[in-house]
This record gives C-alpha cells, sequence and structure tokens, in this order.
C-alpha cells in the first residue's frame, strides 16, 4: 500500500444545537463544510511543504483526514468552545505541529491555549516557528449544543 502525503491543508469550524449530542455534533460538521464525508480523525503533523487553501467542500463520502477538537453540552446558556492551531517552522523541509483544544469558557481563552500550547510542542522539537495559525468556535448551548474545530489534510 502506497501511502499519501497532502499537500494541502485548511481549518474549518462549526457549531449547532441538537436533539441528542450526535446531532449536535452533526450540525457542527455540516456548518464547518465536512459533514457529508466521513472524517479520519489523525494525529497532530502537517507535512513538509503543505501549503494552506481556502477551505474546500470534498465530495460526499469522501475520507477526509482531519485533526479536530469537539465539545458538546447539555446545560442551556453554557458556553463551549473548540479550537485548533498550526505552527509552521521557519525550515520549511520539517513538518508542522497541530494542537487541539476544547472547554467550557469562551474563545479568547480557548484562543491563549492553543497558542501556548502549539509554542511549546515547537520548542520541544527545538524548532522557531515562522507561522502560527488558529481557529476557534464558540457557542453558547440552547439545548444540547456541539462546536468543533478542524484541520483537514487535503491535495
Amino acid at each position: 500500500m502506497i501511502f499519501k502525503i497532502p499537500t494541502q491543508y485548511f481549518l474549518v469550524s462549526g457549531a449547532s444545537d441538537g436533539y441528542t449530542p450526535l446531532n449536535a455534533f452533526d450540525g457542527a460538521l455540516l456548518q464547518a463544510g465536512i459533514g457529508n464525508t466521513n472524517i479520519v480523525k489523525m494525529s497532530s503533523i502537517v507535512p513538509p511543504h503543505c501549503k494552506r487553501i481556502t477551505p474546500i467542500a470534498p465530495p460526499p463520502g469522501s475520507l477526509v483526514p482531519a485533526a479536530y477538537a469537539a465539545i458538546t453540552s447539555d446545560i442551556p446558556g453554557e458556553t463551549i468552545s473548540a479550537g485548533v492551531a498550526v505552527a509552521l517552522p521557519e525550515d520549511e523541509n520539517q513538518n508542522g505541529l497541530i494542537m487541539e483544544y476544547s472547554a467550557k469558557g469562551d474563545r479568547r481563552k480557548i484562543d491563549e491555549i492553543l497558542r501556548n500550547m502549539a509554542a511549546e510542542g515547537m520548542k520541544l522539537r527545538g524548532w522557531k516557528i515562522k507561522d502560527l495559525q488558529t481557529v476557534v468556535s464558540e457557542y453558547q448551548v440552547k439545548r444540547i449544543g456541539a462546536t468543533l474545530a478542524a484541520v483537514v489534510l487535503w491535495g
């Protein structure tokens, strides 16, 4: 079997309310534009030379590798947030790093934690950060809510 190395990635996020936690999660995937695909959860590495693109609509039913954070809640009025960070190294021959985090609370708190996580991950590798990108989705629960953010690898 030959393993394909993705050449592109994009960041997406979504949030939704639903009848059950799974319905809410499905709605968040749909809002993010990846709800009609088969998400394959992956670990947190961006291949070297992988370029960020504008989000695309993957073909329905396709296998879509993604690193994602998600959270659900059934407490009306509660604020939940999920986010991802992509840290790219100065040396483009090295891989990038993805960090995922979700928790109760607002987007500012989650974004700060993600940035610190990415900085720590790159520091552990001894690499300097050239670019750091984040996306965070925040949601105030009405019935049963879900929010997610993802880095989709493509190409």
